[in-house]
């Protein structure tokens, strides 16, 4: 029953954090789009009114005209729609599935004695919030050092991202010398999550609130709050494509599993970025296939780099029975009875036979299996399964 439930938690959860994921970067993106392709009014009333750019749309059968203004309009609506929950949401059910998953079964998840030897689970976990804790306050570091002018103004954004990319790299070297290759590349990406929703929740709602307050209170509004909103606005714009692999590449045990994994993560990460950079200077009507370039180049010298070798391989046939003294060492701990994980008994030469595919694909393509490998399944054991997997 304990596995029944963790199986529906875990499936509520991850879909209501792709929800909320799919509501937050489709609104940030749009935003970004929207503000690359204002135009400046030409008309006097719009002018007048104070608005700095405007748009025309069409969608859904309908024509939009949305209007910005560089601080607010003159008569400030009541009825204002803010954009904020989003964020709430997608880092309260990613934290939440992460306590789920990883940190509540931190000996199994976070803990790899061949990667390092934790005294327990607790210093784990521990190490696991950390890394949340201590991106956050370089990036803050970073901005308040690097992303500010002489007046106190914004700027320089180019050398605080260039700060959280050296942040980054260190980080995901750090992360895969402390746990498992797929908690560390949640981690890495979970902690540049933690960023982009400080940034809503501690610079970008607070500023438009005070802002509004201002301005109701008959007050002129300081445009630094405007400023320093964008300012994380942008830098969160590039975040999202990075963090979005990190999470997806977490799946793939031949991305995790690498040797040098923490060099795939911050080549998956700088390739996000290139794409996004791709996007972002597209809307501003700026050629920008150099960076589509750079990104095809990185994935496909992961591609090239990563490409197994091939190896001499025993020529002896695999029989059935040397897999089921693997899957019985190895294996059964998860799957085995009613209570089998994802539903996937192993315990029979029958059901090893009825799972062949998947067992190859998990065991010796991904080399996901067993998870984060504790039962210490060894490469010849691997290949003994790959050997029988693949005879008629």
């Amino acid at each position: 029953m304990d596995i029944y439930l963790l199986d529906w938690a875990n499936l509520l959860l991850r879909w209501l954090h792709v929800i909320t994921v799919i509501a937050w970067i489709g609104a940030s993106f749009y935003f970004v789009w929207l503000d690359n392709h204002l135009v400046k009014p030409t008309a006097d009333d719009l002018k007048a009114k104070g608005v700095d750019g405007e748009l025309w749309a069409v969608h859904g059968g309908g024509f939009y005209n949305p209007q910005k203004y560089m601080v607010a309009p003159s008569n400030l609506p009541q009825d204002l729609h803010w954009f904020y929950w989003e964020s709430y949401w997608t880092w309260m059910s990613g934290f939440a599935l992460f306590v789920v998953l990883y940190l509540f079964n931190a000996s199994q998840m976070l803990i790899d004695p061949r990667v390092f030897g934790w005294g327990a689970p607790w210093q784990a976990v521990a190490a696991a919030l950390g890394f949340l804790v201590m991106g956050t306050v370089v990036y803050e570091a970073a901005c308040h050092g690097l992303g500010r002018t002489a007046g106190g103004g914004v700027g320089n954004d180019g050398r605080v991202l260039a700060a959280v990319a050296v942040f980054v790299v260190a980080a995901s070297w750090l992360a895969c010398q402390l746990f498992p290759g797929r908690a560390a590349f949640l981690i890495v990406g979970a902690t540049l999550a933690t960023m982009m929703t400080a940034n809503v929740a501690h610079w970008i709602i607070p500023g438009q609130k005070k802002v509004i307050a201002q301005m109701r209170a008959g007050q002129r509004p300081d445009p630094i709050y405007g400023q320093r909103g964008k300012q994380r606005s942008v830098h969160n714009t590039y975040f999202g494509l990075p963090v979005l692999i990190a999470m997806l590449s977490n799946h793939y045990g031949m991305l995790h599993q690498h040797a040098q994994n923490w060099i795939v993560l911050c080549v998956l990460m700088a390739a996000g970025v290139a794409i996004r950079v791709f996007f972002v200077k597209r809307h501003k009507g700026v050629n920008s296939w150099g960076a589509v370039a750079l990104a095809l180049a990185l994935l496909a010298g992961l591609v090239v780099w990563m490409a197994p070798r091939p190896q001499a391989e025993s020529a002896a046939p695999a029989t059935l029975e040397q897999v089921q003294a693997i899957a019985g060492q190895r294996c059964l701990a998860c799957h085995m009875g009613e209570a089998a994980q994802k539903g996937v008994r192993l315990d029979s030469a029958e059901a090893l036979v009825a799972h062949k595919a998947q067992i190859y694909q998990q065991v010796v393509v991904q080399r996901a299996m067993p998870l984060n490998n504790a039962t210490a399944m060894t490469d010849e054991e691997r290949a003994l399964v790959g050997r029988w997997a693949r005879q008629p």
